[in-house]
């Protein structure tokens, strides 16, 4: 029987309580459907030992930790120090998630704004991509990235990219990648994956962001970075390609992406 070809899940939650007990078996199952490596995000840094505890645990399973913006206004701001002194775990390999959400925190953009721009400095000392989450803050998002690259380069990643085209070109326009999630597989995100196709194909990853947004035929249910293969299985779709040709494209973005997960 002829192994499924290599994938990655460029960001998953591996931390979460949905995975308590279970994480043997979910890593088995990444593997058995391709996924052979793994990102497990980190998204408030009292969880960063625990995070970092799971990728010391696994081979192929890699970590990054940020605030996330929709944490920005509970905790203390984190510092460009504190960042990079976490990059220099082997495993950990970028910066965040962070980033704006005005959908569900718009009463805190002023902090939001203020912890992106520290996470932005940080990628750029540390020389490690940035992973942002971004939600009905297409204007701004767009503005303080660009402004943030000008002043320091830095590589990122637009996670489980659902925003408008203009933020999608922006994004590309600066260098950055767009990552495809389960949501891109549901049948009404038609608009989506035209903007993805739009997209030169060197600037494509994949992700779960589980244990949320599960593809079809899981939608409602747990996601799990198995099912990883069945976006891919989509999007190779919505371009066009083989499978195969799609997962070692996106591999192959992965690792330029994400230097330390090579």
């Amino acid at each position: 029987m002829t192994a499924p070809a290599a994938i990655v899940d460029s960001h998953c939650h591996l931390d979460f309580a949905d995975f308590d007990g279970q994480l043997d078996e979910i890593i088995a199952r990444a593997t058995a459907a391709g996924v052979t490596r793994l990102v497990t995000i980190c998204t408030r840094l009292d969880q960063e030992p625990r995070v970092r505890a799971i990728a010391e645990s696994y081979p192929g399973v890699y970590y990054a930790a940020g605030i996330h913006p929709m944490r920005a206004a509970e905790e203390p701001l984190v510092t460009v120090d504190q960042l990079v002194a976490l990059a220099q775990h082997p495993k950990f390999v970028g910066i965040g998630e962070t980033g704006l959400d005005y959908h569900y925190s718009a009463d805190s953009a002023a902090i939001q704004q203020q912890s992106l721009r520290i996470h932005c400095a940080a990628a750029a000392e540390a020389g490690l991509p940035l992973i942002i989450h971004a939600r009905d803050a297409d204007d701004d998002m767009a503005a303080i990235l660009a402004e943030e690259h000008r002043k320091a380069p830095f590589s990122c990643v637009m996670h489980c990219f659902s925003s408008g085209a203009a933020l999608a070109r922006a994004a590309v326009d600066l260098g950055f990648y767009l990552s495809m999630s389960g949501i891109t597989a549901f049948p009404k995100s038609g608009e989506l994956r035209d903007i993805f196709r739009a997209m030169p194909l060197d600037r494509i990853l994949l992700e779960t962001d589980s244990p949320y947004l599960a593809p079809p035929p899981h939608r409602g249910k747990r996601n799990e970075p198995a099912f990883t293969a069945l976006t891919a299985a989509r999007a190779a779709e919505t371009f066009g390609l083989d499978y195969a040709d799609f997962a070692r494209l996106t591999s192959e973005n992965f690792d330029r992406l994400f230097t330390k997960a090579a």
